[in-house]
């Protein structure tokens, strides 16, 4: 009996809250009126957001390759430099020192390469006198040998100018082998030469490199360095200076996102502003649009350059720039809010062709005041309307001047991009 009770009484709370629910939906809230706007035509540039920072088109750093005391820095910041320009002196003292050894070395190894050419010389002397002793042996040899055997001499003298030809024979060879020494000597002493004035060259070089010059006519935009410095050059020469060639021609190197990149395409219009002068915008360019990815945290973007005039010279490298390019644009056409199109109301079903690539839908308020949802093929947008291409079913067009709905005043059974209130139960 009891659980018969509970029963009646929990349908009977049922039903007072649905009715209670009934009555505020009927009379609590009355109407659902909508925000609407209106229609229009006019022009439209769907666009790409980025941020970046000014650059000098072309910056050269120019560092050293000779290790040393900083004696003299002849430039500052923002100083306007030429090519070949002296902008600091670093100490010759001890390049100076190599410079003079080493002439010193090239001057010893010179001397030494005549010493070993009048070696060769007298060698070659030697060669010819042993020839003159060979020949004079060998005739004597003969003649003696020819009297021999006449019995005019002694066999014995014949035996002993024979001896005397094989001495004179193994002395020329001895002094043609001095002969090939002495030469052996001379290219030694040639080669010692070659490297002596390699290394004075090089000493030379070094030297040469103490004077540190612009490389490039521009304006000093870095100094790292202050005189009485040392600086090290090891396998990377250290930067002192930077020049940026031309501040009048500049560039911003902007980050584009990987869901932008494909928009972009060289030579379309830019515009961006920087912090130093608020509501100023500067015009520009896409120059070019490179092809290396940066990933940061699994953000992949990629680099745009806007080349741009910097007139006067107000741009400084470095600045933030905050970029704006437009990807696309449409003169007169027929544009409708962004509310609208993301507008939904439930209870009104969607029309053929509102859904897939380039198609949406938006409503408008009929006759009987209610809600009536047309198809729409859409176009460009710039964030705030979208372009109409054409309408919906049966050839229908939105016309300018026509009414959409952008939103509800009175959320009754209706509401932008949510459903319809519910009954508590």
């Amino acid at each position: 009996m009891n659980k018969q009770r509970i029963g009646a009484a929990a349908v009977l709370v049922a039903l007072l809250a649905a009715g209670a629910w009934w009555w505020t939906q009927q009379s609590g809230t009355g109407r659902v009126e909508y925000r609407t706007a209106a229609v229009t035509r006019g022009n439209l540039q769907a666009t790409v957001a980025a941020s970046g920072a000014v650059s000098p088109v072309a910056q050269v750093s120019v560092g050293t390759q000779v290790s040393g005391q900083i004696r003299d820095v002849l430039v500052d910041f923002n100083s306007e430099v030429k090519a070949g320009q002296l902008i600091a002196q670093i100490d010759p003292e001890t390049f100076e020192y190599r410079v003079r050894s080493a002439q010193a070395d090239v001057d010893a190894a010179r001397a030494a390469v005549l010493t070993a050419q009048a070696n060769a010389l007298a060698a070659q002397t030697q060669v010819s006198r042993a020839q003159v002793d060979l020949d004079e042996a060998r005739r004597d040899s003969d003649r003696k040998q020819s009297l021999a055997d006449k019995q005019f001499i002694a066999t014995s003298e014949a035996d002993k100018a024979r001896a005397l030809v094989n001495t004179s024979l193994e002395a020329m060879k001895s002094v043609q082998a001095q002969v090939g020494v002495a030469q052996a000597q001379v290219k030694t002493a040639q080669a010692n030469v070659a490297q002596r004035e390699a290394a004075l060259a090089q000493a030379r070089i070094d030297l040469a490199r103490t004077r540190i010059t612009s490389p490039v006519n521009g304006i000093v935009i870095k100094r790292t360095i202050e005189r009485g410095q040392t600086v090290a050059s090891s396998l990377q020469a250290p930067e002192l200076f930077v020049i940026a060639q031309n501040l009048s021609d500049m560039q911003v190197e902007a980050a584009i996102d990987e869901s932008d990149v494909g928009r972009l395409q060289t030579g379309q219009k830019a515009s961006f502003t920087v912090d130093a002068f608020p509501g100023q915008t500067f015009e520009g360019s896409i120059r070019q649009v490179r092809k290396a990815a940066t990933n940061v945290a699994n953000v992949v973007t990629y680099v745009a350059i806007v080349g741009f005039k910097n007139e006067g010279g107000k741009l400084l490298p470095g600045m933030t720039a905050n970029v704006r390019v437009i990807t696309d644009q449409r003169d007169k056409a027929l544009k409708v809010p962004n509310a609208a199109l993301r507008m939904r109301i439930e209870g009104v079903d969607a029309p053929a062709g509102a859904r897939g690539q380039g198609k949406g839908r938006v409503y408008t308020l009929g006759a009987d005041g209610k809600p009536q949802a047309v198809a729409v093929r859409i176009g460009v947008s710039d964030g705030s309307s979208t372009e109409v291409l054409e309408g919906g079913e049966g050839g229908s067009a939105l016309a300018e001047g026509t009414e959409v709905i952008t939103g509800i005043k009175t959320a009754a059974t209706a509401k932008a991009g949510g459903s319809s209130p519910r009954p508590p139960f």
